[in-house]
């Protein structure tokens, strides 16, 4: 998408096409919807690599080797200098869907191949293209009346999506009626309850709550034809099936709904490797450049080019043979079988952990502080990250249901992954922010002895069961798979806590502070994890100003922690939220929080605000299991 000067339209950051309008999600421009398209059809060549082996490894695991490249969304390399500039439309192709437009005067609804409609492009003005009803009767003689989208289409849990079967859904089944639609509203609140959808040929109606019956299996609804609008692909002349290898019927959403489009996204931060050279760490981290070096008269060419000589600035203390033996080097190293690519948060623990400076980098410099006074017997250590750099991938999307009910992202069944393109993609998009952050461990031995206590066993066994509840519901199995423990509803109780009151003191908002939490049990050569990090990034300065890392400080970091834990005692919404029980009036998968005490926004939680509950943390109304923080 791409637009001109002050009348940008569908300018959107690398970050939102990751985490809002990525591939197969709908967006509303001022009088269109249009759909983003598979990467097979992205401009590739205009788009930037983004150097993170972890993240490619990762990614590598799930799609396949044949992925080989992370690219940012397309842009042009130069500011367009009119509207009817090449560079101008160089972005993320998008169609038109849904396919069927609504007149607002006289109602009528149709597709846009019934040619009732004539687009109406603007090129010095994008954000006046409309399509406009050619003969609307409520119109005679004066200027053509703007078309809008439908606002309802269907979807299946395998992620498939299409128009709404309008002709079907009114005459209840196949017809052979020449149909002509109108959308008629009644009432002030515009709810489904109050929309009738006619036919004017055979003067059959029906009212669109009927389409939105609870049961999943509604008849009025078609069977899914496994359609993907964002590939352009074929409908199959057979039809989407389950788990149980029984056909899916689609369900009806509203267009732009928040379930019609989850990302699935791998993050990874750029950490420094382990036990290596300075020389093997600058070429890691630049590597992009190096992977083009052949021999060493083209490492030669390099040097002597002027426009590198400030990105090969960090080599200067090295000869060219050095530098060459050490590309050979990791050309030709092999990862072991047994790396486990999908793990992408246990080496950053082991850098946290380090905390070696020796090791810092330009996207990781860390420093190693003293444990606030008074927090000894709870936390081993804290680290301040001054820069970090944090690098995120699409691997696909669901809709209806979030990647995250899967557990981690990287859990989501194959067949309940949309595809973000045609054939075998060879890359996907990504996207680097850089920032800062604040990272605490816990002390494991005074974690272990909490975990042991009768109650917080009792109160695991509860979070359990809702789990249990949750996937069970919504037909995931096996239902027990991915509990992540009481361990992690600890850490993520604090993260939240902390994220709340932070974003009070660091000056950035409160969507703009993120959590990642490192929760495991023992493990082979790792131990076991437990720390959160708290941290901001962007891509721009805005991530990197120094505000949040000022909070980290000992003394400014004990009274944020005083505060955080006093603020969790009591919420405003008490005693509702400390009596909250995670599935005895409704299944839900959180015990004593809420929106007004522990909720954080969806960009700062990895989880969906999910295993959260105050109660672990501090003393609260209802005092059913010890604190950690007695």
């Amino acid at each position: 998408m791409s637009g001109y000067g002050n009348h940008r339209v569908g300018d959107l950051r690398p970050s939102q096409i990751l985490f809002t309008f990525g591939v197969g999600a709908s967006i509303d421009l001022p009088n269109l919807a249009v759909m983003v398209m598979g990467v097979d059809q992205w401009p590739a060549v205009h788009c930037r690599e983004i150097n993170e082996a972890r993240l490619l490894a990762a990614v590598q695991e799930q799609l396949g080797g044949q992925v080989r490249r992370l690219l940012e969304p397309p842009r042009p390399d130069k500011e367009p200098k009119s509207p009817l500039d090449p560079d101008a439309g160089i972005g993320m192709p998008v169609r038109m869907f849904p396919r069927w437009l609504r007149c607002p005067q006289c109602q009528l609804m149709a597709p846009l191949e019934s040619g009732l409609f004539e687009l109406k492009p603007n090129p010095y003005r994008p954000d006046q293209t409309r399509w406009v009803h050619t003969s609307c009767p409520k119109n005679p003689g004066r200027s053509r009346q703007t078309a809008v989208p439908v606002r309802f289409l269907v979807a299946c849990r395998n992620g498939h999506l299409d128009d709404f079967p309008w002709v079907e859904f009114v005459h209840g089944g196949p017809t052979s009626c020449r149909s002509v639609l109108r959308m008629m509203q009644f009432g002030v609140s515009d709810s489904v309850a109050d929309v009738v959808i006619k036919c004017e040929t055979c003067d059959q109606s029906r009212r669109m709550i009927d389409a939105f019956d609870p049961q999943r299996d509604n008849p009025l609804m078609p069977l899914c034809d496994c359609y993907h609008p964002h590939l352009e692909n074929t409908r199959s002349t057979g039809s989407c099936v389950d788990q149980d290898n029984q056909p899916l019927r689609m369900e009806a959403i509203l267009l732009g709904a928040s379930n019609s489009w989850f990302p699935i996204n791998l993050s990874a931060l750029a950490v420094p490797v382990t036990g290596v050279s300075q020389l093997a760490q600058l070429v890691e981290d630049h590597w992009l450049l190096f992977e083009q070096v052949t021999s060493p008269t083209i490492l030669a060419a390099f040097r002597g080019t002027p426009a590198l000589q400030a990105v090969l600035q960090p080599f200067e203390d090295f000869d060219d043979a050095a530098i060459w033996q050490q590309v050979q080097a990791k050309r030709d190293a092999q990862p072991a079988d047994d790396d486990d690519h999908e793990d992408l948060k246990t080496p950053e623990w082991r850098a946290f952990v380090a905390a070696d400076p020796k090791q810092n980098t330009d996207d990781f410099r860390l420093q190693q502080i003293q444990v606030p006074q008074g927090y000894d017997p709870y936390f081993e250590q804290v680290v301040l990250l001054h820069r970090l750099r944090e690098a995120r991938a699409l691997v696909g999307f669901t809709r209806i249901q979030a990647a995250g009910e899967f557990g981690e992202e990287w859990r989501v069944p194959a067949e309940r992954r949309a595809p973000l393109g045609n054939g075998t993609l060879t890359w996907v998009p990504a996207a680097e922010v850089r920032g800062e952050g604040v990272f605490i461990r816990f002390r494991e031995d005074a974690l272990a002895t909490w975990l042991a206590r009768p109650d917080v066993r009792a109160l695991e066994q509860t979070f359990l069961e809702a789990h249990r509840r949750w996937r069970a519901a919504r037909n995931i199995a096996p239902p027990s798979d991915a509990f992540p423990g009481m361990r992690f509803v600890l850490l993520h109780s604090f993260a939240h806590v902390l994220m709340r009151q932070l974003a009070l003191e660091c000056g950035y908002t409160s969507a703009s502070v993120r959590e990642r939490i490192y929760a495991a049990d023992a493990q082979d050569d790792a131990g076991p994890m437990a720390g959160v990090l708290i941290y901001t990034a962007a891509s721009d300065s805005e991530g990197t100003l120094g505000g949040l890392v000022a909070q980290g400080e000992p003394q400014i970091l004990a009274y944020h922690l005083d505060q955080a834990l006093k603020q969790a005692e009591l919420c405003t919404s008490d005693p509702l939220c400390a009596d909250h029980h995670p599935f005895e009036h409704g299944t839900t998968l959180h015990g004593a929080a809420c929106h007004a005490c522990t909720f954080s926004p969806e960009t700062s939680c990895e989880r969906g605000n999910k295993y959260l509950d105050r109660r672990v943390l501090v003393q609260t109304l209802n005092t059913g299991v010890t604190p950690f923080f007695g």
